[in-house]
């Protein structure tokens, strides 16, 4: 049970599962900030009898979806590999003749939707993060979802599960169960035409579009209405990793696979026809190939890397996507001319996530490193290394919902809030003051780097041609940023956060999800003033010759790596 009391959770002996007693003494209920107090305002979470005979060989994504008021009576009611009732007409020639076009609005690993707290927003709110979490195996029967509504859907093992994010009920309201395969991935786009809003990735590399509403109005524990794509895997058959709607595509969407494949997809474009894509060339280098027929559905494949695609993320505008993978390199691509842009490689192993902030001009990633790298799209260039965390980082997100307390509105000297959780099961919240950010310039053979603030692309332009792969860079020239606040929030280590208009959203790997919520407006006032806000971003870099030299006046020294 929880004892709010005291501003901490009580809990049974160690001796109890995880699944049956997802909370344990010593976790408060509320965790500081320099504008406020966020506090513990509901949970969702699993069925105490649950067994976790699929953990760790699944990842579980967590995706918010908001459904608005239905415009028309009508509903899709395709079959499973056919898309009869659908038109391919000027929809998909426009999405094809941009194959891969420019939009307005990220779906791409974002949340999109509701606000956390059971208040009203505007359909047009948006949510950004991203999600891994684990394990559920539970069924309830749903009532009526006629209506608008704000939804957590969640994979574990061989199910799809639906929770109305806004009811203090813990449990799924539905859950949808696959024979003989595991989703893998979801993503939720709240303005698709035509009903089919949810794209479902499994093991198997098979794919599925859905209507949510419709899953919701149905009482049973199987797929109603799904289109069918890359059947019993014909075209790929390692598993889907990431899945996304193209932004603005007008239904095309793009799946990331194990294999280091991603492909583009049409909705509304027949998935029973067979694709065949020419031979890859080289392996070890990136390349696109159009599919030989033009009905075939997938219509593109871009090979990205040797081994897995562990995340993708659209750009806000549509313009870039970017790709983390089992190799340690971030990748980031025109989607217009299908053209490598960028990238680079963690200081040690694989990359799990990554997430654009809202602007475009800041990618965030994290990994087995431990580090939360910052990337300038600007300078092409990592920018600042976040330090903090114990263990693997497993999910990044930018708030586009805060804005700093000290700032003018003029947009001269902007702020921006993150935040990343790791298997260290802390949820850490980082402050990025970009006047505060010294950026290496050159680094000239054999002697030491010179610095500049702000940006310097020109000065990048001589150095890291675009299509540019860059090695893992030394630590002394990268410079350190700390966090605020580093905040124990689960008893299990996390796999994913978000930010809503009034909320944080976190989840662990064992499938328990939280809701803070945010510091009051009056909080807010009182804490900030500038004597009540010390806390700014935090960097630190070292000279070769003195590792102690401070290179601003905010500047300290970083942690340690590991080696």
């Amino acid at each position: 049970m929880m004892n709010t009391s005291n501003g901490m959770i009580s809990g049974p002996s160690s001796s109890s599962s995880p699944a049956a007693n997802p909370q344990s003494p010593g976790i408060k209920t509320y965790f500081k900030t320099p504008e406020g107090k966020y506090k513990l305002h509901y949970e969702k979470t699993h069925s105490s009898g649950l067994l976790h005979y699929a953990h760790g060989k699944t990842v579980t994504q967590v995706t918010l979806a908001q459904l608005k008021e239905r415009a028309a009576p009508t509903t899709p009611t395709g079959t499973s590999s056919s898309s009869s009732g659908y038109t391919a007409g000027s929809g998909f020639r426009s999405a094809t003749a941009r194959l891969l076009g420019t939009g307005n609005g990220s779906r791409a690993l974002s949340f999109v939707g509701g606000n956390g707290g059971g208040k009203n927003v505007s359909a047009s709110s948006r949510i950004s993060g991203s999600f891994a979490a684990s394990n559920f195996t539970t069924s309830i029967t749903n009532t009526n979802f006629d209506g608008k509504g704000t939804y957590l859907v969640f994979n574990v093992s061989d199910a799809i599960f639906i929770c109305d994010l806004n009811s203090q009920d813990k449990d799924p309201v539905k859950s949808i169960h696959f024979s003989n395969s595991n989703p893998m991935c979801h993503a939720f786009d709240p303005d698709a035409k035509d009903g089919h809003d949810l794209l479902i990735g499994l093991n198997s590399g098979d794919v599925y579009t859905v209507s949510l509403r419709q899953q919701l109005q149905d009482v049973s524990k199987k797929l109603v209405g799904a289109l069918h794509y890359n059947k019993d895997g014909s075209v790929n058959n390692s598993r889907c990793t990431s899945i996304s709607w193209v932004p603005g595509g007008d239904g095309a969407f793009v799946v990331a696979h194990a294999d280091g494949n991603l492909y583009v997809y049409e909705k509304n474009k027949d998935g029973a026809t067979d694709s065949t894509f020419p031979a890859i060339r080289d392996p070890t280098q990136f390349s696109v190939d159009k599919a030989k027929y033009s009905k075939s559905n997938p219509v593109a494949r871009w090979h990205i890397c040797q081994g897995a695609i562990n995340s993708i993320a659209f750009s806000n505008d549509g313009a870039h996507l970017a790709t983390v993978g089992r190799d340690g390199y971030l990748r980031i691509f025109d989607f217009l001319t299908q053209k490598l842009v960028c990238g680079g490689k963690s200081y040690y192993g694989a990359l799990l996530c990554c997430s654009w902030s809202m602007d475009g001009k800041y990618i965030l990633t994290g990994g087995e490193d431990d580090l939360v790298q910052v990337w300038s799209m600007e300078d092409r260039k990592v920018v600042a290394w976040g330090e903090g965390h114990n263990s693997w980082v497993s999910g990044v997100a930018f708030d586009s919902y805060w804005s700093s307390p000290n700032s003018d509105g003029s947009g001269e000297h902007v702020m921006y809030r993150f935040g990343s959780v790791g298997q260290d099961t802390q949820l850490l919240l980082w402050d990025l003051e970009m006047d505060e950010i010294v950026v290496p310039l050159r680094r000239p053979p054999g002697g030491s780097p010179t610095y500049s603030t702000g940006s310097q692309s020109a000065h990048w332009d001589n150095v890291i041609p675009v299509g540019t792969l860059q090695p893992a860079p030394c630590k002394r020239d990268v410079p350190k940023l700390s966090p605020i606040i580093a905040h124990r929030v689960h008893t299990e280590p996390l796999s994913g956060l978000m930010f809503t208009q009034e909320s944080v959203v976190t989840a662990c790997r064992e499938g328990h999800i939280k809701i803070w919520t945010r510091p009051s407006d009056s909080e807010t006032q009182s804490n900030s003033c500038p004597e009540a806000n010390p806390t700014s971003a935090l960097l630190s870099t070292s000279s070769p010759k003195d590792n102690k030299t401070s290179l601003s006046s905010k500047v300290i020294s970083g942690s340690s790596f590991k080696q």
